[in-house]
């Protein structure tokens, strides 16, 4: 991501001074297909706790002073070996759910060139969210799913806990586009133990405005 994306993101980019950055939107404004009290606790209480986790362990490294978080997520094999698994985990999880933030709205229609590459690469819009779909329901326990694009290339892959395709450590890198969050949290006060009907509905609200966004920067 660009400089620019990364401050719309996140706030204050920088370790140590990392902050919960606003949802854009209502708790109720995905309803019905994630409630409300869903959106609340996800983005106040789950969000916010690897926030300040991520403050509390590297906030005394004064050599990671001025890092931005891509920056920390992408290098975590050269981090000091204490902050290692916190930068890992929670500047992980903070990365993953800003960007889960902005990838959902409800309303918009897939055009452009990612509709194309989409086309291109899986056959079929069809094809492309089938594959998403069994790739989020099968990923064991809780992680993510990620449509991810390495030099305009579109693939489909998955990453368990709160690791991503830009992390130095990931077995599959990539550019995310799209991401879906499959840990309980996200969806168990509607769906219990209904994965499939969540990563189903999810289609009615991917900002399909912000995945093009993604997918044209470099």
């Amino acid at each position: 991501m660009t400089p620019s994306l990364i401050s719309e993101a996140f706030g204050k980019p920088f370790a140590g001074n990392f902050e919960l950055p606003p949802l854009g939107y209502g708790f109720d404004a995905l309803e019905p297909f994630i409630d409300a009290q869903t959106m609340q606790i996800h983005h106040v209480k789950h969000h916010q706790a690897y926030i300040t986790k991520l403050n509390e362990a590297v906030k005394s490294e004064t050599q990671l002073a001025g890092k931005s978080l891509e920056n920390l997520i992408g290098s975590i094999n050269t981090l000091p070996e204490k902050v290692q698994m916190a930068v890992r985990n929670h500047g992980g999880g903070h990365w993953n759910h800003s960007f889960f933030w902005k990838i959902l709205k409800p309303g918009t229609q897939l055009n452009g060139t990612l509709k194309e590459s989409i086309n291109r690469d899986f056959g079929s819009l069809e094809n492309f969210q089938a594959a998403f779909e069994k790739a989020a329901n099968g990923q064991f326990g809780s992680g993510w799913a990620w449509l991810i694009s390495n030099q305009g290339k579109l693939s489909i892959t998955g990453t368990p806990n709160q690791d991503n395709p830009l992390m130095d450590l990931a077995s599959v890198k990539g550019k995310p586009v799209i991401g879906i969050d499959v840990w309980e949290h996200a969806y168990y006060l509607k769906y219990q133990n209904r994965r499939g009907e969540y990563t189903k509905a999810f289609w009615n609200i991917v900002n399909w405005e912000q995945a093009e966004k993604n997918y044209n920067t470099l």
